[in-house]
């Protein structure tokens, strides 16, 4: 199996996968497949990326692999591949959580401030 066939299968599981879950398609063919598909087994496999990537890859893996031990591995390789171009592809509506919180400035920057408790005594 040459690298070009490789590359080639890899970027073919990853379009079709991206088309089925993430994507319209023309004619919004594909919402309506994911609305009719609705809660049933293959409307979840039609929402997770991660699952429909190993069903695309199957049969592209068996059509390029020469002997069964080839096809086996790569199934998950080629998986592997879509989902990893689909990291990169991905654009965040959001920015990731912070880490850490930043204290507010003062003119002392340099300077600790205390933590101020205010427990003055009540007078009954």
């Amino acid at each position: 199996m040459d690298f070009y066939w490789l590359l080639l299968a890899t970027l073919s599981a990853w379009r079709i996968t991206h088309l089925l879950q993430a994507e319209d398609g023309p004619w919004e063919l594909m919402a309506r497949l994911r609305r009719r598909a609705g809660a049933s087994f293959w409307g979840e496999l039609l929402d997770c990326f991660y699952c429909l990537s190993l069903w695309i890859a199957a049969p592209l893996a068996f059509v390029i692999g020469e002997n069964w031990r080839e096809r086996l591995l790569l199934w998950p390789a080629l998986s592997a591949g879509a989902i990893l171009l689909e990291r990169i592809s991905r654009r965040e509506a959001s920015a990731p959580p912070a880490i850490y919180f930043e204290d507010q400035e003062n003119e002392h920057v340099l300077l600790r401030q205390k933590e101020r408790t205010d427990q003055t005594p009540t007078a009954n």
